[in-house]
């Protein structure tokens, strides 16, 4: 391990976004070090590529870390938040589903360690969520439209980056428009149009693979790392 690199803990290592995480991070080694790999049920190997698997029931058991990832399922989010406040470690999580009361609790959470939930954390995303709050002050009045496109599985609508994209329209004054589209195996499109007489805007977004959500995740560990107790953004640690 490199002394420089941030300790990583894994949580829902083996899901799509956790094997993403374990792949890229053994390409950083420089950068980041995973600690432990945390899964579901008991894993096939206690050690895969020189990383430590844990299974959830023996969460506590974990070395220690700089900061968790978490992508896993709602049931399995109260468990590390508990871990990340009971030893003051940063927690990035993706894991969609939560409940108003597990929102509370990370809100709580935060009054004691830094962390971070996103419904994406493409650092592209991060950058247009504030591109569309800046464009929606600047241009009051004006219609806000926005799209998205997702590939032929994904269930809700609108997506979760959508509305957090209107969440940014609204805090710059905008009342946007919601659509959907649903086709083929689109990674991901998010397209926010401001309109007015005679003239539009268009901001878009276009994944076109789903490692970005992981590069963005290990982005945000390491840049948790050190801050003060808060629910930060993706947005606010791009520098």
């Amino acid at each position: 391990m490199n002394a420089t690199s941030t300790r990583i803990l894994i949580h829902g290592a083996s899901g799509r976004m956790g094997q993403a995480l374990l792949r890229l991070a053994a390409e950083q080694p420089e950068r980041y070090s995973v600690v432990a790999a945390v899964t579901g049920r008991p894993p096939a190997q206690r050690v895969v590529d020189g990383v430590p698997f844990f299974a959830a029931a023996e969460l506590a058991a974990v070395p220690a870390f700089d900061a968790a990832i978490d992508f896993s399922l709602p049931e399995g989010f109260d468990p590390v938040l508990a871990l990340c406040r009971a030893r003051g470690a940063p927690l990035v999580s993706g894991t969609t589903g939560l409940s108003e009361a597990q929102r509370q609790a990370l809100a709580q959470a935060a009054e004691g360690i830094a962390l971070v939930w996103a419904s994406n954390f493409s650092l592209g995303v991060a950058v247009l969520a504030e591109l569309v709050e800046r464009a929606a002050a600047a241009l009051p009045g004006w219609d806000c439209d926005i799209v998205e496109s997702h590939h032929v599985h994904k269930k809700d609508a609108p997506s979760g980056t959508a509305l957090t994209l209107g969440q940014s329209a609204q805090a710059g004054g905008a009342q946007p428009r919601y659509a959907s589209l649903r086709a083929g195996d689109i990674v991901g499109e998010h397209l926010v149009q401001f309109a007015g007489p005679g003239e539009r805007i268009e901001l878009v977004h276009r994944a076109t693979n789903r490692d970005i959500f992981a590069r963005g995740a290990l982005h945000a560990a390491a840049r948790m790392v050190g801050r003060a107790p808060g629910q930060y953004r993706v947005r606010d640690l791009l520098d």
